[in-house]
């Protein structure tokens, strides 16, 4: 492929992912990112970032950075990744998820416009997050989206919306309804980026991401995700707790698998826009699932439900892929139980080597 890629936030877990299998197929594969303290221990390059990967290190957030990277780099392609992702997190850092999320897409933005540069395409990393509790099904078969979750219906032990259970989302038919700030920044991205690009010719592609994991995830930020957490205190011998009843439902979808939606996406040659897609696996599964998969791995001891909740969460989160498998030359190669083996067999040689500490 010949062109000039820019990525934000291309030093994490996807960015990186994706370089191994993209970065050498184009002229120049720039990458734009802060190495944040909470992702990046040591503030170092990444090893897992292709070495043919230029690393700019500069916040989004900042015009000035943008400014002198556009100076030197004018991208065909700008794959969005940057973005602060902790969803509980942002109900108590509502600013700082904001800034980097909405400001630093417009800050992009902006830079585009006083550096009179017009990607050929733009391709944002957005979230599941955006459909909050998505649409349930009430007995009678109809389909019905609750809303959020109230603090009393938590410290009331009412988990589910009663008569009913959550439905598959697909980007096509679920109105986004985001229970999180962190939600509410990625739908605002979504926005943002599709009203400039409809206004200057630039094509936008997004990609609504299910819960991501794998090797090459941060095994220092709590945030990341509960599939290394969980596999750490296995592997350690401690319990893992479950909050509410342990039935609460993700779509947890491998990071190859993630990867190679991004590289179908640039790939994608046809000349009709591409709708918002869904990326994930398209199997729930529960929460009391994964942890009780993870224990066996290691003979650790039966997870416990211990009924605590985190305010914002939501109960039921998977999607229907079937747009994504029509749209795009993708399918999901790995399940869970492949996934979590491969995650467990790279958890014990980071720890092993001691680099886990350092890997973003």
């Amino acid at each position: 492929m010949s062109s000039t890629v820019l990525v934000t936030g291309g030093a994490g877990f996807i960015g990186c992912a994706l370089s191994q299998k993209l970065a050498e197929l184009y002229d120049r594969w720039v990458v734009l990112d802060s190495l944040h303290p909470q992702v990046h221990a040591t503030g170092e390059r990444p090893a897992d970032l292709h070495d043919s990967a230029e690393l700019v290190v500069g916040d989004v957030t900042d015009a000035a950075v943008w400014d002198h990277v556009l100076e030197s780099v004018r991208p065909s392609v700008i794959i969005h990744l940057a973005a602060e992702t902790g969803t509980a997190q942002s109900l108590h850092e509502a600013s700082r998820h904001a800034q980097v999320n909405v400001v630093g897409t417009t800050q992009m933005l902006d830079a585009l416009g006083r550096a009179n540069q017009r990607p050929a395409h733009i391709v944002l990393s957005s979230s599941r997050a955006v459909y909050g509790e998505g649409r349930w099904e009430n007995a009678h078969g109809d389909s019905f989206q609750p809303g959020q979750r109230s603090h009393a219906q938590f410290e009331a032990g009412l988990w589910d919306f009663v008569g009913a259970h959550g439905l598959p989302s697909v980007a096509a038919e679920t109105v986004p309804a985001p229970t999180s700030v962190y939600g509410a920044t990625k739908i605002a991205q979504e926005n943002i980026l599709a009203a400039w690009g409809g206004s200057h010719d630039v094509r936008v592609s997004i990609l609504r991401l299910q819960n991501v994991y794998g090797p090459g995830q941060s095994l220092i930020n709590s945030y990341t995700g509960i599939v290394t957490l969980f596999s750490q205190w296995a592997r350690d011998g401690k319990t893992i707790p479950l909050y509410e009843d342990g039935q609460i439902v993700r779509d947890f979808v491998f990071i190859d698998d993630v990867a190679d939606a991004f590289v179908a996406v640039l790939k994608r040659e046809s000349t009709v826009p591409m709708p918002v897609l869904d990326v994930g696996s398209g199997v729930a599964t529960t929460i009391a699932q994964l942890a009780q998969a993870i224990a066996d791995y290691y003979g650790a001891p039966t997870p416990v439900v211990n009924g605590a909740y985190r305010d914002g969460d939501v109960r039921y989160a998977a999607c229907t892929i079937r747009d994504t498998l029509r749209e795009l030359d993708w399918a999901p190669q790995w399940s869970v139980e492949r996934g979590l083996a491969a995650l467990q067999d790279w958890i014990g040689s980071e720890l092993k080597s001691g680099a886990g500490i350092s890997r973003g």
